[in-house]
């Protein structure tokens, strides 16, 4: 092989390498991750609607009053997309610090986010929720309630740590605007999957 032949081969696989699909290879490994994702939470959605359409007696298990304790977490999950963006522009601007703080109150929202939801599983199994029985009716209700939202509270918990981790990398110089923006990607995908539970797994489940 000659010299220009081997430098283009070189050259080449450098390029394909760094941008693949014309967008850089952490941006893409980060959307194919959130397509199958999407692909997860889709399969366990549908198995909940399934197994709720098929129970005679599933229980209506949430108030008007405790379902303020979903709204609240919403408010939170869906403020914390915003405050990521602020991140991201700050990112974009090369503000370390601010981007920092930004991220840092991002996982904040999602630390806070993580309690409320721990309090709610603490009380509905302090009224007798298991996973195969419960109080009121279909016993594969906690079964069913406990691993969309664990499902779910276990991305929040993950996007915490790494939003931590690349925030503090970002401000100590380790880390790029891409590492922020890559993973505010995820942050907004964990809040659009929360806009189904909501409705899936509290609203219709209000005691009527």
């Amino acid at each position: 092989m000659s010299e220009a032949t081997m430098d283009h081969a070189v050259h080449g696989a450098g390029v394909m390498e760094e941008r693949p699909f014309a967008i850089p290879s952490s941006k893409l490994v980060m959307w194919l991750f959130i397509i199958s994702d999407a692909c997860t939470f889709g399969a366990v959605l549908f198995a909940y609607g399934y197994i709720r359409n098929s129970a005679a007696d599933w229980p209506l298990v949430f108030e008007s009053g405790s379902i303020w304790n979903s709204l609240i977490m919403t408010f939170i999950l869906v403020s914390s997309s915003l405050t990521v963006l602020f991140a991201v522009r700050d990112a974009r601007n090369d503000d370390r610090a601010g981007a920092f703080r930004w991220t840092l109150i991002t996982a904040g929202m999602g630390l806070l986010f993580t309690v409320l939801h721990v309090r709610e599983w603490l009380s509905l199994i302090g009224e007798g929720v298991r996973m195969f029985q419960n109080p009121w009716g279909a016993p594969m209700f906690g079964a069913a309630f406990f691993s969309v939202t664990g499902l779910h509270m276990a991305h929040v918990m993950g996007g915490v740590i790494a939003l931590l981790v690349v925030g503090s990398g970002y401000k100590a110089g380790r880390y790029a605007f891409r590492h922020i923006e890559i993973w505010s990607l995820y942050w907004h995908f964990v809040d659009l999957v929360w806009m189904f539970v909501v409705p899936l797994i509290y609203l219709l489940n209000m005691k009527r």
